[in-house]
């Protein structure tokens, strides 16, 4: 019987547990109810911010019809993904966290792992796409409007989400994986632990999965880096000599485009690599990463998903219009779906 020490008496007692009269249960970790407090007020503002942030985008770019654009649409539906991770993943991470135990049963954890991973896979593959997006934009402006068209992007939205969702859903619902792997783990996962026998296995295929598109963005953001830097001081030179024109415009906002996604990018791959790293390594030394070091690399990644919002506000100002129009409530006035928000 798993006991703890008192300080006190020097007696033994039972520790407690997740299920107390359930053979197998794991060991719950006990806060005192100061610190479960303030840990869940601080993950229920952390969730907020990222439904309502995320909900602000997904209406914003749905109801403008000024930002019916390729990329525009890549970010709503990189939005959704964030969205739907605050509203039906994050609240029962909160509650595994804070009480060190899952009490929601093993058919809802494998479709919480699910839904958790499947978010994470969506994000990334539509970074990688908005970073092919750009690249073109910048690099190739000429061959961009053909290239990269609304159904281009539709299509990128498509294989983002289906790709996931298949990838995922084998380790997850195969019964063979979950028999061929568990004489790899010392001990089965105890009853409340939400650990699936995959996890090993997972670890390191989860590995290339997660670094491969992220080399592929930093490749891609290096060039656009270059050549938007070649381009800033070729319209330098042309402004001295012309006017603005609207062209030079539009080039400028590209540029802008590109260094607020590269700044996504770059805050995506920050949340993600401990949580990333420790996912493979863990499986190396059979689970031992400390429960509390664990949390906090999962929340940390978590709360990317509350990032892009706060980029977009400090960044785009046709963003803060939209935002102080669906905000105001204008956007149930008639024609406020055709305001040009880039207008200065």
């Amino acid at each position: 019987m798993n006991a703890i020490q008192s300080y006190n008496t020097g007696e033994w007692s039972p520790a407690p547990l997740c299920y107390e009269k359930v053979n197998g249960s794991c060991i719950k970790t006990t806060h005192v109810f100061g610190v479960q407090l303030v840990i869940y007020l601080f993950c229920a503002m952390g969730m907020l911010l990222v439904v309502l942030g995320n909900l602000l985008v997904v209406v914003s770019v749905f109801h403008f019809k000024i930002l019916h654009t390729p990329t525009n649409f890549l970010l709503l539906s990189l939005a959704l993904a964030d969205l739907l991770l605050g509203l039906t993943v994050l609240p029962f991470s909160m509650v595994r966290s804070v009480e060190s135990c899952w009490f929601f049963g093993d058919r809802f954890c494998r479709v919480h792992t699910l839904l958790d991973t499947v978010f994470c896979l969506v994000s990334i593959l539509h970074l990688c796409f908005i970073s092919i997006d750009r690249h073109y934009a910048i690099c190739k402006p000429l061959q961009y409007p053909i290239k990269f068209t609304v159904n281009v992007a539709c299509i990128y939205i498509a294989v983002g989400w289906s790709l996931p969702i298949a990838y995922t859903s084998v380790f997850i619902y195969t019964n063979a994986v979950d028999e061929g792997l568990s004489h790899l783990l010392k001990d089965l996962p105890c009853i409340g632990s939400c650990q699936l026998l995959f996890n090993k296995l997972w670890g390191w295929l989860n590995f290339p999965v997660f670094f491969l598109p992220c080399f592929l963005m930093i490749t891609l953001y290096v060039k656009i880096f270059l050549v938007a830097s070649r381009q800033a001081k070729q319209i330098s030179n042309l402004e001295k000599m012309v006017s603005s024109s609207t062209n030079m415009r539009a080039s400028r906002r590209e540029r802008k485009a590109a260094k607020t996604l590269g700044i996504a990018v770059g805050i995506y791959l920050l949340c993600w690599l401990p949580f990333t790293i420790d996912s493979m390594v863990d499986s190396l030394i059979n689970f031992s990463t400390p429960p509390l070091l664990f949390d906090i690399f999962i929340w940390f990644a978590y709360f990317n998903s509350a990032c892009n919002p706060l980029i977009y506000v400090f960044s785009y100002s046709w963003f803060r219009k939209a935002l102080k129009i669906v905000v105001t409530r204008q956007i149930f006035q008639s024609g406020s779906s055709t305001v040009n928000l880039f207008q200065e």
